[in-house]
């Protein structure tokens, strides 16, 4: 009887005493591979409707398209120069795809991908938003300026001088303001899109090298990715005051905020997407620091599909492919 009780014990302890594991907030469901795909990869857009996913492969001058369902590349946009921007705008069906290597902005048609017209901004084309009421295109170029574009028929509208050149920005829903990445002048450049001039800045005093950027709008609260150190610095978008920082992996170049879930998601160079999830506007917890491969440092969040993808860069025995995250 007393034997019994011992192995009784032995059971039912561990059973008391273990804590229940936190689901993974991503999950890994799929993978495109990219054999053909050379060099590395920058940013990324989506068509819905279309199931199909932009990817624009700097190294490859090239953008790679992909369907979501099949797991298949479906078509590529070739004859770029070091494509970095990629945006689909589904009410028009057009891409837009601005390139870093001649500084063009070109418009192309959504479903032949047939060029329909270029823009030269100078050099260094490099992040486009969409302002869905406006119809207007922002592209971040050159030694600093953002163009405004007719997302109607690609035509440049006006330029918004900057101190160096953009990198991440992200525009209101609610008002009429962009936020912009100005590395080179380590601050954050605000801009009425309406005026077309910058109304402040914010200069950061405790990082630098500030690339990617996401946006809370509903609790005024802007995330700037910075590089030197390896922090996301949590902005008040009222005063620009930085109300905390959190410290993340090494090389990143991409960032989102997801309302639904109140999280954070970095994807860094370094191999790792570090996820954090927010408390209150003030107060953020690591999550997770999900482990990935070397270069891969952009990334794109749907929202409407809980997805999350991450563009790894074929380096040495490494193929490139676009890893697909389910957001649980």
């Amino acid at each position: 009887m007393k034997r019994c009780y011992v192995i009784l014990l032995l059971v039912v302890v561990p059973w008391i005493t273990a804590h229940p594991r936190e689901e993974e907030p991503l999950r890994l469901v799929q993978t495109i591979s990219l054999p053909m795909v050379r060099g590395r990869m920058d940013h990324m857009a989506v068509d819905l409707k279309g199931e199909r996913v932009f990817v624009a492969a700097l190294g490859n001058n090239s953008v790679e398209v992909l369907h979501m369902r099949t797991r298949q590349p479906i078509g590529s946009i070739g004859g770029l120069n070091e494509p970095q921007g990629v945006i689909y705008i589904s009410e028009f069906n057009k891409i837009f795809v601005a390139n870093g290597g001649d500084g063009t902005c070109k418009m192309l048609e959504g479903d032949t991908l047939r060029l329909i017209t270029s823009l030269h901004l100078s050099s260094d084309a490099d992040n486009i938003r969409y302002d869905p009421t406006a119809k207007h295109l922002f592209v971040g170029y050159g030694e600093g300026g953002i163009a405004v574009v007719d997302a109607r028929n690609g035509k440049r509208l006006g330029d918004i001088p900057l101190e160096g050149h953009p990198e991440s920005f992200q525009l209101e829903k609610s008002g009429p303001r962009i936020f912009v990445n100005v590395p080179k002048a380590s601050h954050i450049a605000v801009i009425d899109r309406v005026k077309r001039a910058v109304v402040a800045t914010w200069p950061l005093q405790s990082a630098r090298s500030n690339f990617p950027m996401a946006l809370d709008e509903t609790h005024q609260r802007l995330f700037i990715g910075c590089r030197q150190p390896a922090t996301v610095v949590v902005c008040d978008t009222r005063s620009g005051r930085a109300v905390v920082s959190l410290t993340i992996s090494g090389d990143t170049d991409d960032l989102f905020y997801d309302e639904t879930h109140k999280r954070i998601y970095v994807s860094c160079g370094e191999g790792y997407i570090d996820i954090f999830g927010q408390l209150d506007p003030d107060h953020y917890r690591a999550v997770a620091k999900v482990p990935t491969a070397a270069g891969a440092r952009t990334s794109l969040f749907a929202p409407t599909l809980d997805r999350f993808y991450l563009a790894v860069p074929r380096r040495g025995n490494q193929a490139g492919e676009i890893r697909v995250y389910a957001v649980q």
